[in-house]
């Protein structure tokens, strides 16, 4: 496994596992089979393991906490989004978050994005009656937030705003 190194010059492996593909079984995450492609990814060196409320129907972030609670906290890395596809979401951020950090058992996300900020949710982001932005940089304020950031699947002029 090749790493690069963080602010802090802790090593991030180059590749990171993503959650959002777990093969499924019965309806739901086949469990057994995503404990096994997670140890195998961190024995083989893998340090950094992405999640989202949305990936298998709200069920990966309580996979990757079963798993990754075997292993002490500074040992991976671990990234998690807030959920900007439904307007509900963004009446209580708080809310949101604090349910993210027990699903997953951690204290703390490493790296922590808005999702998916595109032409129909930079408004609800961008809103100060929300409030998403100025609560999530106060988490990262008080060190549950490593690195705050965002995906977009929107166009170029929405992200330049």
């Amino acid at each position: 496994m090749q790493y690069r190194n963080d602010k802090n010059g802790t090593p991030l492996s180059v590749l990171g596992y993503g959650c959002m593909r777990f093969t499924r079984k019965g309806g739901g995450i086949d469990l057994d089979k995503a404990e096994r492609e997670l140890l195998l990814a961190k024995e083989l060196g893998v340090n950094y393991f992405d999640t989202a409320w949305f990936y298998h129907g709200g069920t990966s972030e309580n996979a990757i906490g079963e798993v990754l609670n075997a292993f002490p906290r500074d040992s991976f890395y671990l990234a998690d989004k807030f959920p900007g596809f439904d307007l509900k979401f963004f009446q209580d951020p708080a809310n949101i978050f604090e349910t993210q950090l027990n699903k997953c058992q951690v204290d703390h996300f490493d790296f922590y994005l808005l999702h998916n900020v595109s032409e129909t949710s930079i408004d609800n982001f961008l809103s100060q009656e929300y409030g998403v932005i100025p609560y999530l940089l106060e988490q990262k304020r008080l060190g549950r937030i490593g690195h705050l950031g965002f995906s977009t699947h929107g166009n170029l002029q929405t992200i330049q705003r």
